[in-house]
């Protein structure tokens, strides 16, 4: 079997309506790239029929196609990583499942990988999002930017193509909370963007609500960047020295100068500046937290993901099902850059039974 110079990972959970579509758009597509290809489909615990669908189209494609089921749902970066510890290819595309990235966009990533890209994120043309998710991504880029030094112009774009060792690092990077974009651009040494086309969702309905959004940009934040701890730590110098001038202004008004200074003095003494620096001492507490949260998820050592079973062919070319030994650490993922040759490893750094087995 010719090895794939391209890969393509696709994260899908609960995307039946849409995978009859992607099918049809996305390996004519690639076909017509003129280049050998695999694409792997991520099942990431989809409770409708997307994990029959694909099962179906593993069936109709076996020579190109590769589908990994997850047990649960883990998370769409998750499920993007566990693609990247089983690619082949020496180039990495990834897309997601609901066509508003068209599948023909591909090629102009390529083109600028031929160009000497080794890192290529898509900047959506023209949006077809609701005005409140175009605003927050907007405010968010920017202060992304600002806090960290990954510049990125369209971060919700998962339209991406990285070079076979930006993947081996990123799979070996062993974190728990991670935003791949954003990681995969800290190992990049030639990052450049390319617009691509953007579509109304085909089906179904986004997997993102306003919380995941927030809780996703929290992520970002805190993954990339100490300058959070740092600002809040410069404010709370700032109001201690402010206070001890205002308390120094309040002594002197009233030993010498009398009521003239009677405005300050009953600003100080009204509760709503107690509620204000309680409210600036709760949000530091809760942002301490969260880098503290983020350390006891990397050290309690539970598996990133499970994976039930892997559909793909073996290395005699003929179809199977993989059975469902893989308890997934991250940490494991890197073996495949010392490994390409040997057959695919288990996320836990196992290799896989041979036994073929029915999947669930």
């Amino acid at each position: 079997m010719t090895a794939p110079s391209l890969s393509v990972v696709i994260p899908v959970y609960n995307e039946e309506d849409g995978l009859p579509s992607l099918f049809a758009r996305l390996y004519p597509a690639l076909d017509g790239l003129g280049i050998p290809y695999e694409v792997i489909f991520v099942n990431d615990g989809s409770r409708d029929r997307s994990g029959a669908l694909l099962a179906d189209q593993f069936a109709a494609r076996p020579d190109v196609t590769r589908v990994i089921l997850f047990n649960a749902n883990f998370g769409q970066h998750l499920a993007i990583l566990a693609g990247f510890a089983r690619v082949r290819g020496e180039r990495v595309v990834t897309l997601d499942a609901d066509l508003q990235n068209p599948p023909e966009e591909i090629a102009k990533l390529l083109a600028a990988m031929d160009a000497g890209a080794d890192y290529v994120g898509g900047v959506r043309r023209t949006r077809e999002d609701s005005w409140w998710r175009r605003a927050a991504s907007r405010m968010m880029n920017r202060l992304r930017q600002r806090i960290t030094r990954i510049r990125m112009t369209d971060q919700g774009c998962m339209l991406r193509a990285y070079s076979r060792d930006i993947v081996d690092a990123v799979a070996a990077a062993r974190e728990v909370s991670v935003y791949i974009p954003a990681l995969a651009y800290t190992f990049a040494h030639r990052p450049v963007e390319v617009d691509v086309e953007h579509a109304e969702r085909a089906a179904g309905e986004s997997k993102y609500s306003l919380y995941r959004l927030i809780r996703l940009n929290f992520d970002l934040v805190t993954g990339f960047s100490l300058v959070p701890l740092q600002m809040f730590s410069v404010l709370g110098m700032l109001v201690a020295v402010a206070s001890v001038v205002l308390y120094a202004i309040i002594i002197v008004e009233r030993s010498i100068i009398g009521g003239l200074l009677e405005g300050i003095r009953a600003l100080w003494d009204r509760d709503i500046l107690a509620f204000f620096l309680i409210g600036w001492t709760m949000f530091g507490v809760g942002l301490l937290g969260e880098y503290v949260g983020r350390i006891y998820q990397q050290v309690r050592t539970r598996p990133s993901y499970v994976i039930r079973a892997v559909l793909e062919r073996d290395v005699d070319d003929e179809p199977r099902a993989l059975p469902l030994v893989e308890v997934a650490a991250q940490s494991a993922a890197a073996q495949s850059a010392s490994a390409r040759s040997a057959p695919a490893p288990s996320a836990s750094g196992q290799p896989v039974s041979d036994q073929p087995v029915k999947p669930g």
